[in-house]
């Protein structure tokens, strides 16, 4: 028995498994309207969209252009306010390392964005419980779900 198969059958009945022979593969999946986790189908630019975007204690209010974390305030430079609107806007999905460039950073390459997310990532560091950026390895960015409101 593979290794593969051993731990597949230990996680069987736990969770839904994604099982994937390599990277390709896991790209296609993603990617699919039916995966298993969406990459997110379409980018509305952020400013066209107005409201709130909400992770659990973490608030963007697009139209003020302002974040707080816990009612106080978190500075964040326009473009990673941008960033982690889309990034924890609903539904949680994985964002393109395209969508996120062409959506926050005009069109900017991608090292642009990997420099944008290290910034983000520091400073959603310092949140006890924040949101952090994971990097889906190959694909693009995400975030977990926000926490339910009764887990406080």
């Amino acid at each position: 028995m593979s290794m593969r198969e051993r731990v597949l059958g230990q996680l069987d009945g736990l969770a839904p498994v994604l099982s994937c022979a390599d990277l390709t593969e896991l790209r296609e999946l993603l990617s699919a309207p039916t995966g298993p986790a969406p990459v997110s189908p379409t980018v509305q630019p952020l400013s066209e969209a107005d409201g709130l975007v909400e992770w659990g204690e973490l608030v963007v209010d697009r139209a003020g252009h302002r974040v707080t974390w816990r009612g106080d305030p978190l500075p964040l430079t326009p473009t990673e306010q941008e960033l982690l609107a889309l990034l924890i806007g609903p539904p949680p999905v994985v964002w393109s390392y395209e969508q996120l460039c062409a959506s926050a950073l005009g069109g900017a390459d991608i090292a642009a964005l990997r420099s944008t997310i290290g910034r983000l990532r520091r400073r959603l560091r310092s949140l006890p419980g924040g949101p952090q950026v994971h990097t889906v390895r190959g694909l693009g960015y995400r975030l977990d779900p926000p926490p339910r409101r009764n887990d406080h």
